[in-house]
């Protein structure tokens, strides 16, 4: 069903992604693909129809479930559940492998003591039977225990050939700094990647997506134009509209307040711990400020004092690699109307 929030997991439900889909699929085999675009524009969709096609073992990480500053226990936590749910596929192989029990169905990793056993060697394991290995939302593997798992991945590139690696990411800019495959200093320098960049719809691809989601669910389509005028062509958000008018809530302005108050607390987890000049920052583009004089004035005005070139850059560029503003612009248009409001 089009209208369905949750992440597609067939093709006949996602609308018009097959150059993704099929571009995904055909550069399995490489040791390392990275599939980017901003939030909810169906990364996670793509890549789990993609897995749904493929004939081959795949095991799925989602890493938004890993908290902010998180541990060995927690990595290998989050690696043995991803494993459970691929028991089937990989039971022989991780039978053998000092340091992992099989449990029924269950998967338990040791991530400390006698027993201890490297990502590297688990990778090398799930290699004898080949496949796919998926991280969503790769950047928050970002922090202080994030090198044991880039190591174990370089590893994999140079020596498991039968593995493909996928990585998705919403916040691009941390992903590549996750990466950081131009960094002399990092583990995986010089190593290429396929990336897959998943473009917004088009105001005629948006205005059919909203025509075809309303005829499959047997309803007469309703204001849809003002709708896509409103939320642009981010699938998630027309999806958003699509369900709250199947629920009796077709004032696409209505809608727009609904979203909008979603994002106002998603920009506040995002920022979550970072001063509030990140706020004032967005609350100036938001009100038109398009160059860096023009910024650096409003966030001056603000706040009443003399802002360094170094501090305004940093926080321009963080809110860049968050994949929340792009060339003095918001790249969603429910963000953009939520810091507006901002107080």
């Amino acid at each position: 069903m089009l209208f369905d929030e949750r992440p597609k997991t067939r093709k006949e439900d996602l609308y018009d992604r097959d150059k993704e889909v099929e571009e995904l699929k055909g550069n399995v085999g490489r040791p390392l693909i990275i599939l980017t675009g901003i939030r909810r524009i169906g990364k996670t969709s793509i890549l789990n129809v993609a897995l749904s096609e493929l004939d081959v073992p795949k095991v799925l990480i989602d890493a938004r479930s890993l908290p902010k500053n998180y541990g060995l226990r927690d990595l290998y936590g989050l690696v043995a559940d991803s494993l459970t749910s691929s028991l089937d596929k990989f039971r022989e192989v991780l039978s053998r492998v000092r340091g992992v029990r099989i449990l029924g169905y269950g998967v338990e990793l040791s991530w400390r003591g006698k027993d201890f056993m490297s990502l590297s060697e688990l990778f090398d394991a799930l290699n004898r039977k080949g496949g796919i290995i998926a991280v969503d939302e790769a950047q928050r593997l970002r922090g202080p225990n994030s090198k044991l798992f880039l190591e174990a991945l370089a590893h994999a590139y140079d020596y498991d050939r039968n593995l493909t690696f996928v990585l998705t990411g919403s916040e691009i800019g941390l992903l590549y700094d996750l990466l950081r495959v131009d960094d002399p200093y990092s583990t995986l320098y010089g190593r290429y990647y396929k990336e897959i960049r998943v473009r917004r719809f088009s105001r005629e691809e948006s205005i059919d997506f909203l025509v075809k989601g309303f005829e499959e669910a047997g309803v007469k389509p309703k204001n849809v134009e003002e709708a896509v005028d409103l939320l642009d062509g981010i699938p998630g958000w027309l999806t958003f509209y699509g369900k709250r008018c199947l629920d009796g809530k077709c004032d696409p302005m209505e809608v727009m307040n609904m979203a909008v108050s979603l994002a106002m607390r998603e920009l506040k987890a995002l920022l979550r711990g970072r001063s509030k000049r990140y706020f004032t920052v967005m609350k100036a583009v938001a009100s038109g400020a398009r160059s860096w004089s023009q910024v650096k004035r409003y966030v001056e005005e603000a706040e009443g004092r003399a802002l360094s070139k170094s501090v305004l850059y940093n926080v321009l560029s963080n809110l860049e690699r968050l994949s929340i503003l792009k060339d003095y612009e918001f790249l969603d248009p429910v963000y953009e109307e939520a810091a507006r409001r901002l107080t």
